[in-house]
This record gives structure tokens, sequence and C-alpha cells, in this order.
């Protein structure tokens, strides 16, 4: 009997055990196929090696195992590697948090960079009033005007506005 036909029947006999096996370890039934194929690739081109050894399948076997370690290291390696790099889950949005960016986008544009620079970004007033070249009374006319608007939008009482 030719080599090739050899290892066809070989091939037939022991693929879709080989199969079962590694997709039973992968949980993935196309992945097991492709492990289990490659390793069959490679023994074909050592196969008048191969074909010589006791049991022929415990090669191949070994190989397809091989590879579905590998790639499962791989995969858990990767996944710490983006687990360390990820960023911390935000909170998603709220009730409050909907209702203040609605509200802050009824201000106009310069009392609402106002509001964002001074109490999101947690800047003076002095340091608001260079970034947006405009006189300090100025900024503190427009966060004066903001507070009053967030606070009617806001349903907040004048002493929770004041407060802020």
């Amino acid at each position: 009997m030719p080599p090739s036909d050899d290892f066809a029947e070989f091939y037939a006999a022991t693929f879709r055990p080989l199969t079962a096996q590694l997709h039973a370890y992968t949980g993935d039934h196309a992945e097991a196929q492709d492990m289990v194929q490659e390793a069959f690739c490679r023994a074909y081109s050592h196969w008048g090696k191969i074909s010589g050894y006791d049991d022929p399948a415990a090669w191949v076997r070994r190989v397809a195992w091989n590879m579905a370690i590998s790639r499962w290291r791989r995969t858990r390696r990767f996944l710490n590697f983006h687990r360390d790099l990820a960023a911390e889950p935000l909170a998603g949005p709220n009730g409050n948090r909907i209702d203040l960016a609605h509200a802050l986008a009824q201000l106009p544009p310069q009392q609402r960079q106002a509001v964002v620079l001074h109490y999101l970004a947690d800047l003076p007033v002095r340091d608001v009033a260079e970034f947006m070249g405009a006189a300090e009374g100025t900024v503190k006319s427009w966060l004066h005007r903001a507070r009053t608007t967030l606070g009617v939008q806001l349903g907040l009482d004048e002493q929770e506005v004041n407060h802020a």
C-alpha cells in the first residue's frame, strides 16, 4: 500500500476521536478541528518516520494537545495582560448624571465652559478667566447665572444653589 493511502486510512480512523477529545478540552469544536488538522499536517510531512511508531495516533494526539495547551496559555496571558491594562469600569449614567448633563447642555456656551472648568476641572476663578480670556468678574457673573439656571432646571432650592 502506498504511504499516502496508509496515511489516508490513519487519518480517517483517528481524526474524529482526536477532534472529540480536543473539543471536550477547548469547548470549541471548530478550534479543536483546526488543531487536530494542523497536527495531522505535521504528521503527514514526517509520515515516513511517524508511521513506524508503535502508536502514530499518540504522536498526533500529543502535537494537538500541545497546541491546545499553548493556545490556552497565550489566551490566559493575553487576558491577564489586558486585565492589568484595562481601566477601572466607570459607573454608568444614573438619573442625576443624566439630568445634570441635560441641564448643562441648556446653558449658554460661556457659562457651560466656566462651570465645567471651575467645578469639574477644579480651576480657581482666576485660572478660568485666564483660560477663557475674560475678566474675573465676568467669570464670576457667568458662574452665578449658571448656578441659578442649573438650580431651577434641577429643582434645587435657593440655599442649595448658593451653597455650591
